[in-house]
This record gives C-alpha cells, sequence and structure tokens, in this order.
C-alpha cells in the first residue's frame, strides 16, 4: 500500500510571515505603468497578481490581479482589463515568464490604440507598486510517508499551504509545488504527483484545495 512506502526523503513543512512594502513608485499612465512592470523586483509582480489568493482565502473562482483591476476601473480601458484578466497565471512557471506576458500584453494594446497612452489617472488614483516581503520558517512537522503527510496537512495553516503550492513554484522557480515533487521524487509515485499538479490552483480556494489533496491521497492509500 502507498503509506507504507517510506520516502527517500522527509517532506519538510514550512510556513511563511508575509509583509507588503511600499515601492515609492507609481504610474499614471500605461506607458509608466509598463515602464515600471518591466524593472521592477519580481517580488511586485508576484504582489499584484498574487495577494488576492491569500487575502481572500475563502473566495473562489479566481480572483482578479491589480494591473486588470486599474486598466479597467481607473483608466476605463475595459478591453485592455479583459485581455490582462484573461492571462493563465497557472500556465507561467517563474514570475520572470508571468511578467514578460503582462508587459508584452500592455505594449500590444498600446500599439493597436495609441490613443490610450493619453489617458491619465486621477490624483489618488495612481497605480502604487508594493512588494511582498516574505519570511520562511520551518515548522515542527515532517513527514516520512503519505500518511504522515496526510495527517498533517489535515492540520498545517493555510500560509504552509499557500507556501508549498504558490511561493515555492513561483518565486522559487521549482519546476512543480513541493507536495507533487516530493511525492513524486521521495516516494516514486508519479501518477499521484501528476494528479495534484493538476489541481488548478487558481480556481479554488486554500482550503478546497486542501480537501482535495487529502481526498486523492487517502483514495491512492485504501487502493
Amino acid at each position: 500500500m502507498a503509506e507504507l512506502i517510506k520516502a527517500k526523503e522527509s517532506f519538510r513543512f514550512y510556513t511563511r510571515l508575509h509583509l507588503s512594502e511600499l515601492t515609492g513608485l507609481r504610474a499614471t499612465t500605461l506607458s509608466q505603468l509598463l515602464a515600471f512592470i518591466r524593472e521592477v523586483p519580481g517580488s511586485c509582480i508576484y504582489h499584484h497578481t498574487h495577494r488576492f489568493l491569500l487575502q481572500h482565502q475563502y473566495l473562489s473562482p479566481e480572483p482578479p490581479n491589480d494591473f486588470a483591476y486599474w486598466a479597467t476601473d481607473v483608466l476605463g480601458e475595459d478591453e485592455l482589463g479583459e485581455k490582462l484578466m484573461s492571462i493563465d497565471t497557472m500556465r507561467y512557471s517563474t514570475i520572470r515568464d508571468l511578467r514578460d506576458k503582462i508587459a508584452s500584453t500592455i505594449e500590444d494594446f498600446l500599439k493597436d490604440s495609441p490613443f490610450a497612452k493619453l489617458k491619465f489617472a486621477r490624483s489618488n488614483e495612481e497605480f502604487h507598486f508594493i512588494k511582498s516581503v516574505s519570511f520562511i520558517l520551518p515548522t515542527d512537522y515532517t513527514a516520512s510517508n503519505l500518511k504522515e503527510f496526510v495527517d498533517i496537512l489535515k492540520k498545517v495553516t493555510i500560509d504552509s499551504i499557500y507556501f508549498h503550492i504558490f511561493e515555492a513554484r513561483l518565486r522559487l522557480e521549482k519546476p512543480t509545488n513541493d507536495f507533487s515533487f516530493w511525492i513524486e521524487n521521495s516516494l516514486g509515485d508519479k501518477e499521484l504527483a501528476e494528479r495534484i499538479a493538476g489541481f488548478d490552483p487558481y480556481t479554488r480556494t486554500l482550503e478546497d484545495l486542501r480537501n482535495k489533496i487529502i481526498q486523492v491521497a487517502e483514495k491512492r492509500m485504501a487502493a
């Protein structure tokens, strides 16, 4: 049975503490927004595309990113807002790739709609760039087999789940989420790893994601 397979390497659960820090950079036009998107730290791109996932952890489906919201609600550029909203974040394994897609979407829009460059945000409605500062801390929990993994997953905080699903993959540029990576490489269960990796974390709440992972892992153990 899968729960009896001892991992080559135990899984250490980590958690995160998070701070949002103003950069002092602000954009009043789409051209300025584009220029800053190209040069700000990756932690800024991460903040403006992922902060809703933890702040609104009980909401579903996928929340908006800040760039789409600003283009639509402040500048009135509904078409651009829809294009930014339609970017499938799940497709991008690094912040660098996600940044490039957002920048190219805005750049292409400005080429097709040159008059959009003339629109200015009203006072106090500028786009303020904020960066996400995370402090990663080890927990006391380690799992050496699938059963221990499930038992621990049931009680860790959503901050821990968030770190292993989102931050590890995007900010640390890992090929997949930490859970799938460990299950495939330490337990040798590629099928379960791919099943978990196939869950779209952007259309689920973190609690729903926790429950789905537990569900498929328990089903695997019962097989």
